[in-house]
């Protein structure tokens, strides 16, 4: 395809979404939205037109808890590939081959019996017991770098986003020397997920890909020759069946997953526990609280803000007849805050009983694999931040990432003395 047709089609696919924002469709309007503004009072007006909103652009929203959990766990649902669910077909090739996008072509995309295959090979390694055994390092990893941190920092970049990646890094065996790309990999990726809508985007996404399969491809020939412990030496030595592809692919979702969930959450951490202070001190006390606290963090402002399924069949949702291939997009994080599931939804209480009923890592065959990772590196981050520094502040305005399937800080500076800042936050 040219570069100049596929330039006219990202512009044709911007203005047909941005008109149908314009006139308030609901599922234009989410996609359209500008990156860094605050999604939920848009959710909150799909909530007001009722579970199931029909859109122009001939897909379903809902907002709904009950009807969200029933999708996810409904195997008449299925995800779709990136080229399968863009309006523009994107295929990314190198030397006239496809190149594996580590997302796209994962299992996280795919349904079984192939999502059942692909998962259960990487499982082993995310179990109740075998993340008990990593707590310890993970807690290492965190003091280590607090020690690292002076009077003002950003705690983005200088912490929430270095814990997670050295966390997925040792597990999958990536050098040291190397994990600052997979954070850069990681993050050019996130901006894409929802979406590529422009010829620019497309071609940084390209390029990204490009350089995470040649290096996958050196990593995983290394671990041949020198196996460790780590995921990427058990895919190898022990599964040669696999394709290239699946290797490159579960390795890339792995690392991707690994790292952006949990940036996210800590940094949406950080800020929940700046707009309610009188959090801080009990979550600087207790890890129990801080357990609670991150549960609550993923219920009120998750990393991740929705997802889409189609149904393979023609069939009956809440009332509605949906044909074959219809999207429905459900907004989870609109579902985690269902005033009919939870009581004055919009308060942030780390005691609420019933927060881990929040949807933020999915349910069903797709629920998040590292979701106990995720769980244990934001408890334990969080925690030790605010008793390292009790009187912790914001430093000036907080930048947001450029996505709207995404939602965290990309900068949050701070400061560790009892100065205090005005948090300027969306």
């Amino acid at each position: 395809m040219s570069t100049l047709k596929t330039a006219a089609q990202f512009f044709a696919l911007r203005t047909l979404v941005r008109g149908y924002a314009l006139l308030g469709d609901p599922y234009a309007g989410v996609i359209a939205a500008p990156p860094d503004r605050d999604p939920y009072p848009r959710y909150e007006k799909v909530r007001a037109k009722g579970d199931m909103v029909r859109s122009r652009m001939g897909a379903y929203v809902t907002p709904s808890r009950e009807i969200c959990d029933s999708v996810l766990r409904d195997n008449r649902f299925v995800t779709a590939t990136f080229d399968e669910a863009s309006m523009v077909p994107i295929t990314l090739v190198k030397d006239g081959e496809k190149i594996v996008n580590p997302v796209q072509d994962s299992f996280l995309m795919m349904n079984p019996p192939n999502h059942t295959r692909l998962r259960k090979l990487v499982q082993p390694f995310f179990t109740p017991r075998a993340l008990k055994d990593r707590t310890e390092s993970i807690q290492k990893i965190v003091t280590d770098y607090l020690d690292r941190l002076g009077d003002r920092f950003d705690v983005v970049g200088e912490f929430a986003a270095q814990v997670p990646i050295q966390v997925i890094a040792d597990l999958l065996g990536v050098p040291d020397s190397d994990k600052e790309i997979f954070a850069r990999w990681g993050s050019s990726l996130a901006e894409t997920l929802d979406g590529v809508w422009s010829y620019k985007q497309l071609k940084g996404l390209h390029a990204t890909i490009i350089e995470y399969n040649d290096y996958i491809d050196g990593l995983m020939d290394e671990r041949r020759r020198n196996p460790q412990d780590d995921i990427v030496s058990h895919l190898v030595t022990q599964h040669a069946d696999l394709t290239r592809e699946d290797l490159v692919a579960t390795t890339g979702l792995l690392l991707f997953a690994g790292f952006e969930t949990t940036v996210n959450l800590i940094g949406n951490g950080v800020l929940k526990a700046f707009e309610n202070p009188h959090t801080v001190a009990p979550l600087a006390q207790s890890p129990e609280y801080a357990e609670g606290f991150v549960e609550e963090v993923l219920r009120l402002d998750p990393p991740v803000q929705y997802t889409i399924r189609w149904p393979k069949e023609r069939l009956e949702l809440a009332g509605v007849s949906l044909p074959k291939g219809m999207p429905v997009m459900l907004l989870l994080a609109a579902a985690n805050r269902d005033p009919r599931v939870f009581k004055d939804p919009l308060k942030f209480d780390p005691t609420r009983s019933n927060a881990r009923e929040h949807l933020s890592f999915s349910a069903g065959i797709h629920y998040c694999i590292g979701a106990g990772l995720s769980r244990i590196e934001g408890a334990l981050a969080l925690h030790e931040l605010f008793k390292r520094f009790p009187n912790l502040a914001p430093d000036g305005p907080v930048a947001r990432r450029k996505s709207k399937l995404i939602r965290g800080a990309l900068r949050l500076p701070v400061r560790a003395n009892e100065t205090k800042r005005s948090l300027a936050v969306n």
